[in-house]
């Protein structure tokens, strides 16, 4: 991979990489700004943003002039909004270029947000958070950020709550746009069979003209505080669901590439340790899996399960035992081995789709400034000891770190918080 960048006059950076085999290219925006930049009191905005640019611009009156130029040609478009940035994309045969880029940069630019709109989106919104609510899967994941992150921006939902979401007023999202959405703190994205001097002379033509200085806005840093290890969601349904989670590292972390290693080897696919004990061999769940979150200043180690209520306690404490293990003692060369392959030809399948190079690509340099391609990457995950697979498991798997959440037929005054020990 070797990507290009270019910086216009107003600010907006352009990242690309050519990619001769494919017939397709992907566009991401990104806008430097997600959930975490907002106030309480405006929880949710940057997600309400991202659903009103598909409302209508003055080229583009109705959201169905804006899916149809796209799907009308075979593409795909797309939005979607995190705790640290939010995205627009659209990915459409090489030839539709031009279109898709000029659509992108009409509904960033040019929306309308219009009152009968907002009031349609907003019940929308609303709809979305109790599709989420309803999902009890969704609903821990949501549940285990307030515990990680207490009191913060980053244990909220992202799309905020009802209450949040009907007091948003149409000025909140205008001036909320004025200070984030700003050509400095967007990137460019582009991912296909198209020629670099191509990509810039029409991203020019589309957004050179947009103008705005530098973003003012920062987010609040967190800080570790006291917080609540457990938290019990009472529901009459058949599984429970649990999240069991610890800090873990931020995306600027020299060593977050072990802790990724690390996750690899613990719970991310059927060959992971997680899974092979807790399905495998005990028959616990279903669906049993770990993964990690790099933010700019916290991070996370989160395990996910759904076990039936009467095997709770025996799969935490199954979850736990794993958990030591990596602690206590030091990795095969040869399951380190089949984790380093798993982990580089994962990604090196990524790379075959357009969307996901951009992604990649727009994605590093929205979030740090700093793109490593994929051959830095590669050499980083090699270059990882089974000793310092080790240190890490000591250094973040501590037990007076772990948080527990459950949303499910669980009593209340169970003994839970005894079993959080490592």
């Amino acid at each position: 991979m070797l990507h290009k960048k270019t910086i216009l006059d107003n600010g907006l950076r352009i990242v690309a990489e050519k990619m001769p085999a494919v017939r397709s290219v992907t566009i991401c925006v990104l806008v430097g700004t997600g959930s975490r930049y907002e106030v309480d009191a405006m929880a949710g905005v940057s997600h309400f943003i991202e659903h009103l640019l598909f409302r209508g611009t003055p080229r583009r009156p109705e959201a169905r002039d804006i899916s149809e130029a796209i799907e009308g040609l075979g593409g795909i478009l797309n939005g979607g909004t995190d705790k640290e940035a939010t995205v627009y994309w659209c990915k459409v045969a090489q030839i539709h270029f031009p279109l898709a880029m000029d659509l992108l940069a009409d509904i960033l630019i040019n929306s309308k947000f219009e009152v009968e709109d907002m009031e349609k989106e907003r019940q929308v919104i609303i709809e979305e958070i109790n599709i989420s609510y309803d999902s009890p899967a969704q609903r821990v994941s949501q549940l285990i950020d307030g515990l990680l992150w207490p009191g913060h921006p980053l244990g909220r939902d992202i799309a905020g709550d009802k209450q949040s979401v009907a007091a948003i007023t149409r000025d909140n999202l205008i001036d909320y746009m004025k200070l984030q959405y700003l050509p400095a703190n967007t990137v460019v994205s582009v991912a296909g069979n198209i020629e670099h001097k191509k990509v810039i002379s029409t991203i020019n033509r589309c957004l050179g003209g947009w103008s705005g200085g530098k973003s003012t806005a920062g987010f609040t840093a967190y800080r570790k505080q006291p917080n609540p290890r457990l938290h019990i969601e009472k529901r009459d349904i058949e599984q429970v669901h649990m999240c069991l989670a610890l800090p873990g590292l931020s995306i600027f972390h020299p060593r977050r590439f072990i802790i990724d290693l690390l996750n690899v080897i613990l719970g991310e696919g059927m060959s992971s340790r997680l899974f092979c004990e807790i399905r495998d061999r005990l028959g616990l769940a279903y669906s049993i899996s770990s993964f990690v979150e790099h933010l700019s200043d916290t991070g996370a180690i989160v395990v996910y399960a759904g076990v039936e209520p009467k095997n709770l306690k025996l799969a935490i404490r199954v979850v736990l035992e794993q958990l030591s293990l990596l602690k206590e003692e030091t990795v095969s060369e040869q399951e380190l081995k089949k984790a380093k392959e798993m982990a580089k030809g994962r990604l090196l399948l990524r790379m075959e789709d357009s969307r996901s190079v951009a992604g990649w690509l727009g994605g590093q340099e929205v979030l740090t400034g700093r793109i490593l391609n994929i051959d830095q990457v590669v050499s980083i995950i090699d270059a990882i000891t089974a000793d310092e697979i080790k240190e890490m498991a000591k250094e973040v798997l501590t037990g007076n770190q772990l948080r527990l959440a459950l949303v499910g037929p669980v009593a209340e005054d169970e003994d839970l918080v005894d079993l959080l020990k490592l």
